[in-house]
């Protein structure tokens, strides 16, 4: 399957079930929300999941697409994305969750192909609060699935107060040989999936209360199941990815590593600026300069002569295209090419101040401090200029 198939497929199922599709929004949340971008396809469903009406019913499935600055050091391995999209499907007080957990395994079992012994699954073994997820165990060892209970890993949370319940999380095995151990135990089972029995809110006390309706929430990164289905090692050796990873490299060369951090970031910068963001020193705006600033710090690390204005047009078109945005390829291009020139006039300012006796040897964390408060040098960036 490619992309769209996959996608197809996902909405198809759930369609035929009676859910209505949502138009997956923008990565900007609306602004009575204090978050600076969308980080999970609920995340606009918030006040239904609460009990408000869905103007188009109970049964709700879509594709949003999502940006989590939480995992920035991360990215650079083989399967986070600071920008992705996330397949999602909902029951507002409607059907419960065993339900849900019924259709899941159907979907990947018939829809996508995935046969019973490459799954494994979680699910919450309750604590001082709650007690444990029996109604899920005992679905799942129905269905003939190997299944493990944990702790606060299964537990799904939107914040430190809000909508919030038990969740059983679905891997996949994605070792060469035969599966063995359990997700707790080998870093080779993936998760592709999770369902969430929303039914519990916390409030400011830490105390939980029921919500108004019980639903079900649950979420599928895209771009890890486009893997899982296309046998890739990583979410970069997908359709997905294969642009930017067959052009890049005869560009650039990078190690591993360097090369998907600016493939994430690029791409990612390139959606940000797509929803109308622009570089800034705050909010949202300093969420996209410090992506582009990163991309760029891997890029000169051994050439700085490299540039973005090097990209073809065809990638920042695909990106657009991909994540159905408007703007045009010339717009996205300028931005990043002025965010570089004006990285480029901070680096030769701060190569200067670098140069001082003062800053010679090993440098303190109040050396840190005064660089980043008095000439706007983040630490990272001081570090690289000191390699």
């Amino acid at each position: 399957m490619n992309t769209d198939d996959i996608v197809r497929t996902f909405l198809d199922f759930y369609r035929e079930r009676g859910h209505e599709s949502i138009t997956g929004s923008t990565l900007l949340p609306p602004p009575s929300d204090p978050v600076l971008f969308t980080t999970s396809g609920m995340h606009p469903l918030t006040p239904y999941l609460q009990g408000r009406p869905h103007p188009q019913g109970r049964r709700l499935v879509n594709l949003q697409r999502c940006l989590r600055t939480t995992d920035l050091d991360e990215i650079g391995d083989l399967t986070h994305l600071t920008v992705f999209e996330m397949l999602g499907s909902w029951s507002l007080g409607d059907y419960d969750h065993p339900q849900s957990l019924r259709w899941g395994y159907e979907l990947l079992r018939d829809g996508f192909g995935i046969p019973r012994e490459k799954l494994y699954v979680t699910v919450f073994g309750g604590d001082e609060q709650v007690g444990p997820d029996l109604e899920s165990l005992h679905t799942w060892r129905e269905l003939g699935l190997p299944v493990e209970s944990t702790g606060d890993e299964n537990w799904w949370s939107n914040g430190p107060v809000g909508p919030c319940g038990p969740d059983s999380e679905i891997f996949y095995w994605t070792g060469d040989g035969p599966p063995e151990g359990s997700p707790t135990t080998d870093s080779r089972w993936v998760e592709i999936w999770n369902h969430v029995h929303m039914r519990l809110e916390r409030g400011e006390d830490g105390g939980l209360v029921p919500l108004r309706q019980v639903n079900v929430d649950t979420g599928m990164g895209l771009e890890r199941l486009v893997s899982v289905l296309q046998g890739g090692r990583s979410v970069y050796e997908t359709d997905l990815f294969e642009p930017w990873m067959r052009i890049l490299p005869t560009l650039w060369v990078l190690d591993d590593h360097s090369m998907r951090v600016v493939v994430d970031h690029l791409r990612s910068s390139m959606a940000v600026i797509g929803d109308g963001v622009r570089p800034s020193n705050t909010g949202r705006g300093y969420v996209l300069r410090r992506l582009i600033r990163r991309l760029l710090t891997s890029l000169w690390r051994d050439d700085p002569s490299r540039t973005v204005s090097d990209l073809p047009v065809e990638l920042v078109g695909r990106t657009l295209d991909h994540f159905r945005q408007s703007l045009e390829v010339d717009t996205v291009r300028e931005v990043l090419l002025d965010e570089e020139r004006r990285f480029s006039h901070l680096l030769e300012r701060g190569r200067r101040v670098l140069s001082r006796p003062e800053f010679r040897g090993p440098l303190s964390e109040e050396d840190y401090l005064y660089l980043h408060d008095t000439h706007g040098l983040p630490r990272e960036w001081v570090a690289g200029l000191l390699r």
